[in-house]
């Protein structure tokens, strides 16, 4: 261990001599590694007890949950017998006639639910016991007009009211055996001799179903769960003997004042995490208990555990570091020595690739960015004569002699025949048809130019082909001022007419329309000629085949698919849809720029 250090310490000293590229790696990499764990070990440490704390709070919470969704079950069970007595039961009868009814159905009701309930009896509003069951003989020292439950429920005649935990010693029982319980109390009215009086129904609940909610609860070693009602009172504890006994004591009169949720209190010198949650309607609250050592017993292993792991990480960083930046490093270098030929001009250096898998890749990269530099200078090349080609035939085509000629003669034999108007309309669309064609030598026109340009070739050829067709040129507004490669429509419209009109005979039809999507620029030209199968629609876009031979312009469909996708790149071009006897659609997508 000490010559390792030793030789380290040697390392460190010449590499600081030297000031090398190892050595800034080394220092640097050994530095943010030994920064970066110290402040990993203390995040962590503090989070450790924030998370735990939370984690125990959160468990906590889901414990109560879970207790206050089977008390609410419970109490709910004990308010549904005590709405079925009342509205099934006494609301139905006269006490004076119907006695035997009224104790035969509440007989039947105690046992259907005898496994809730201790006993139900109900009084008149001056303590005379109407009827109860199973046991009905009051004992003669118990006034129930003194007791808690009576008192509440005439006073407060619109609720519920249930009462804390008591012995329930109302009625004579000759086994002397008394249950706790949990009452339920309500106001209710009474039929006697047919007259309205007032009376009291209460409902007695087996209290160990309570204990049983409350006490299977695990709240982690020395964690507990207690229920209190709304003024504090102690409903449920489970070291509920010993407080009675006043061996005990709880913090149970500041915990009826805490809101729902999870708070930090002291109590009896001994800090405690404790979550509150209310019962429902009957304002009772669940309090989970957990002392604070329980949440922080495992701290201190834990931080024993952090600073070794820390040390043991600070010392293999170390050793490390200083393997990785010798590794590093001398690829580095022969990599160096190979982008400096670079730099002087010579393409064709030799690029050393060794080292580590991210230095292979950098001196891969490098050759191919050499590789790809040569190539692209070649691609430019042959790019830019590819656009000067593809404009020249464009501008060609307009001027094509078999087109001019047809023109021109049509003009002659117009002049001929005195149809003076229509030479004129000719010689206009011929003259703007060239002007638009030669742009002042730009090949990037707006898309008003463009339908403008295509008009005039329409009018051209509407008054050649005596008016065999008609056509609609419509753009969005927005449409018209985008850019486009000038002479891409026109080529779309000569082919619908040499192959969509040919055999029309008045009926021929050609809609233009320019419009966008998003940041989408479409051109569509549709006819209603003869259309074709989609599979030699597709095949005009691969082929040299889709161009007029002999006829009009002898540009072709593959021309104007090449000339968009050099100018804006693959995503951009043209699609043909077409069926035979149903017309072609020609679709021109560019980019809205």
């Amino acid at each position: 261990m000490l010559r390792r250090l030793r030789y380290l310490t040697q390392k460190i000293k010449h590499a600081f001599k030297k000031r090398s590229l190892q050595f800034t790696i080394s220092i640097t990499f050994t530095l943010v590694a030994v920064t970066g764990m110290i402040l990993v070990a203390v995040i962590l440490s503090a989070r450790f007890v924030n998370s735990n704390e939370q984690m125990i709070s959160d468990d906590n919470r889901r414990m109560l949950n879970q207790v206050n969704l089977n008390l609410d079950n419970y109490l709910h069970n004990m308010m549904r017998v005590s709405d079925s007595m009342y509205y099934r039961v006494i609301k139905n009868v006269d006490i004076d006639t119907d006695m035997e009814s009224l104790t035969k159905d509440m007989g039947l009701l105690y046992e259907t639910n005898r496994d809730l309930l201790v006993s139900v009896a109900v009084f008149t509003d001056n303590g005379e016991v109407v009827a109860a069951e199973p046991l009905s003989q009051l004992k003669a020292t118990v006034d129930p007009k003194s007791q808690s439950w009576f008192v509440d429920a005439n006073e407060r005649i619109e609720n519920l009211h249930f009462s804390t935990p008591h012995v329930q010693n109302l009625f004579i029982n000759s086994d002397n055996r008394y249950n706790w319980v949990v009452s339920l109390s309500r106001s209710i009215e009474l039929t006697r001799s047919g007259s309205i009086v007032h009376g009291v129904l209460l409902v007695d609940m087996n209290f160990s179903g309570i204990e049983q909610i409350c006490k299977n609860v695990d709240l982690g070693e020395s964690g507990y769960l207690y229920l209190i009602d709304s003024n504090g009172e102690i409903i449920y504890h489970p070291r509920q003997q010993l407080i009675y006994s006043d061996l005990l004591h709880e913090n149970n009169r500041q915990a009826a004042e805490y809101e729902d949720g999870t708070h930090t209190e002291t109590f009896e010198g001994q800090q405690r995490l404790v979550t509150v949650k209310t019962v429902g309607y009957t304002g009772w609250r669940i309090v989970g208990v957990v002392p604070m050592p329980d949440i922080t017993n495992d701290y201190s292993q834990f931080q024993m555990f952090s600073m070794f792991f820390v040390c043991f990480a600070i010392f293999l960083l170390i050793s490390v570091n200083m393997f990785l930046s010798q590794r590093i490093a001398n690829p580095i270098k022969s990599l160096e020595s190979s982008v400096k030929e670079l730099e002087k001009g010579n393409l064709g250096a030799h690029i050393s690739i060794k080292g580590s898998y991210e230095i292979q890749h950098l001196g891969k990269a490098i050759r191919s960015m050499a590789e790809q530099m040569r190539k692209l200078m070649d691609d430019v090349v042959a790019e830019q004569e590819s656009k000067r080609k593809s404009e020249m035939d464009a501008l060609q085509s307009q001027i094509n002699p078999h087109f001019l000629y047809n023109t021109l003669d049509s003009i002659v034999w117009m002049v001929e025949n005195e149809r003076y108007e229509g030479a004129i309309q000719m010689v206009t669309a011929l003259a703007k048809l060239f002007r638009i064609s030669l742009s002042k030598g730009k090949n990037i026109i707006t898309v008003a130019d463009e339908l403008e340009h295509v008009r005039n070739y329409l009018t051209i050829q509407k008054i050649r082909y005596k008016n065999k067709f008609s056509y609609d040129i419509t753009a969005e507004p927005e449409t018209l001022s985008c850019q486009t490669i000038k002479l891409i429509v026109q080529p779309l419209v000569e082919n619908a007419i040499y192959h969509g009109m040919e055999f029309m005979d008045g009926d021929g039809e050609i809609h233009i329309r320019a419009y966008r999507k998003g940041k989408d620029l479409y051109i569509d030209v549709v006819d209603n000629g003869l259309g074709m199968p989609q599979e030699q629609a597709d095949a005009l876009l691969t082929e040299d085949t889709g161009k007029v031979r002999g006829k009009g312009s002898g540009i072709g469909l593959k021309n104007v698919q090449e000339r968009i996708q050099l100018y804006f790149g693959a995503d951009y071009g043209l699609s043909l849809y077409s069926e035979p006897d149903e017309g072609t659609t020609a679709r021109i997508h560019l980019p809205v720029t």
